[in-house]
């Protein structure tokens, strides 16, 4: 389970507390729309919790990885529209054009998005930031609300 270390931030010991936080972060997100940015190294845990978070919204059995084809589209179960963003290979924002991302402007739609930097300015603002650092063997995870609806899902987490 997360442990919460500081007021804005929790220590995720393992795969599987990424995945538990991943779970409770889908249950606070509520039905509409919500932008989390997912900032961290390779490896820090990212895909683990957008793959937990949108399994938990009812995204299906089988979350796809958007490591080569940068973005990876779902339907949550109650019908919203799910996007899933890894932009580790964009060079330039510019190169985000032809991935249509005109879809991502739906204000009910679930947008995470690995490495958001690589895309500035061709991205919808964010809501919540989530910032993974290593700790040891675990990983830290803070919590930035960027928005009314950002902090209001960090203010209905239970964990």
């Amino acid at each position: 389970m997360p442990i919460r270390t500081e007021p804005d931030a929790l220590m995720l010991a393992d795969p599987d507390a990424t995945e538990a936080f991943g779970r409770a972060l889908a249950a606070a997100s509520g039905n509409g729309g919500l932008v989390i940015y997912l900032h961290g190294d390779l490896g820090a845990g990212k895909t683990s919790l957008a793959r937990a978070f949108l399994s938990a919204l009812g995204a299906g059995e089988r979350i796809k990885s958007p490591t080569y084809s940068l973005i990876e589209p779902y339907t949550l179960a109650d019908g919203r529209a799910a996007w899933h963003l890894d932009l580790y290979r964009i060079a330039d924002p510019g190169e985000l054009e032809w991935l249509g991302l005109d879809a991502l402007a739906d204000p009910g739609a679930v947008i995470l998005v690995e490495w958001p930097q690589r895309g500035a300015g061709a991205l919808p603002a964010a809501d919540l930031h989530l910032r993974f650092e290593h700790a040891d063997a675990a990983r830290r995870l803070r919590l930035q609300p960027a928005s009314a609806r950002g902090e209001r899902v960090v203010s209905d987490l239970t964990y």
